[in-house]
């Protein structure tokens, strides 16, 4: 037997091909579905009836019934879950422009700007990444007490208008680092100023970062529990978080159905929000965090 025929008969044939596309298909399928035996399951188990949600261990309803979003919705008299949706979405896009403006701000005088102390105050801010939010509970609960801002959303959104979000700061320096200082140089060849390169140079090509920063934002703050439970007391003040939990009375009874009801609608808009930024937010990923 030649070389030639020895290492034609070791080369794997057509179907080596085939069957490893089909394991990997195999593989993101058993995948996908424990990651998503969880949702379906909610899901599933909000269109149940009370008895069959006690007794039925299947993830899909054998008699499907809409009544747990209806009790779900209007499960008070003078209160509708629809007004905890309300103060969810103000409050979460009010943080997701304080967030894009402040960052970006904060982001630019530090990937372009020469200042004294500008690497002490990265390092600075870097470090408060390594701080425990919740030590900060305590004098923050304080001060904001003090500024008669608890019960309203001021504590959950000024904050944001001062850059405390590090995470972000760093992701646009990183960003900023990568986009070539030749294009400065050239705008302030036609008379831009710091700020006139930041608003036609920066700014525009910065759109990756901005919506990453969007993003996380908007889901981070309308998943947000605990913060939102310390600052924001009254029930007509509750956001989608908080409410579901008026779904646990003080005996320890809880209405399942209808909860689970509410769970499913609050994650629409996170799912919707996702879904219309998502080319944008892998651009972000693939151009931010990587250069520098």
């Amino acid at each position: 037997m030649t070389a030639t025929t020895a290492e034609a008969a070791r080369r794997p044939g057509p179907r080596a091909p085939r069957l490893t596309g089909a394991v990997r298909i195999t593989v993101l399928v058993a995948v996908l579905a424990v990651v998503l035996y969880p949702l379906l399951w909610v899901l599933g188990s909000s269109l149940k009836s009370p008895t069959e949600l006690a007794s039925n261990i299947s993830v899909w309803p054998t008699d499907v019934t809409w009544a747990n979003y209806t009790e779900g919705w209007n499960f008070s008299e003078s209160l509708s879950f629809g007004r905890f949706f309300l103060n969810s979405t103000l409050i979460a896009l009010a943080t997701v422009v304080a967030n894009a403006a402040s960052c970006l701000v904060t982001a630019y005088a530090f990937a372009r700007l020469r200042f004294r102390g500008r690497g002490v105050w990265f390092s600075v801010m870097i470090a408060t990444l390594l701080l425990p939010g919740h030590v900060l509970v305590i004098p923050q609960y304080v001060l904001f007490e003090s500024f008669g801002w608890v019960d309203s959303p001021l504590p959950l959104i000024v904050p944001k208008l001062l850059a405390t979000e590090a995470f972000f700061v760093f992701l646009m320096v990183q960003f900023m680092r990568g986009i070539p200082r030749d294009l400065d140089d050239a705008a302030r060849i036609d008379g831009c100023s710091p700020f006139g390169v930041f608003r036609y140079v920066i700014l525009p090509l910065s759109r990756p970062a901005l919506v990453t920063t969007a993003i996380f934002s908007f889901i981070w703050t309308w998943n947000d529990f605990f913060t939102q439970l310390v600052y924001l007391p009254s029930p007509d003040s509750y956001t989608v978080p908080i409410g579901l939990r008026l779904f646990i009375d003080s005996g320890g009874q809880t209405s399942i159905g209808p909860m689970l009801a509410m769970s499913v609608l609050s994650l629409a808009p996170v799912f919707l929000f996702f879904l219309a930024f998502q080319r944008f937010l892998v651009q972000g990923i693939n151009t931010t965090g990587l250069k520098g």
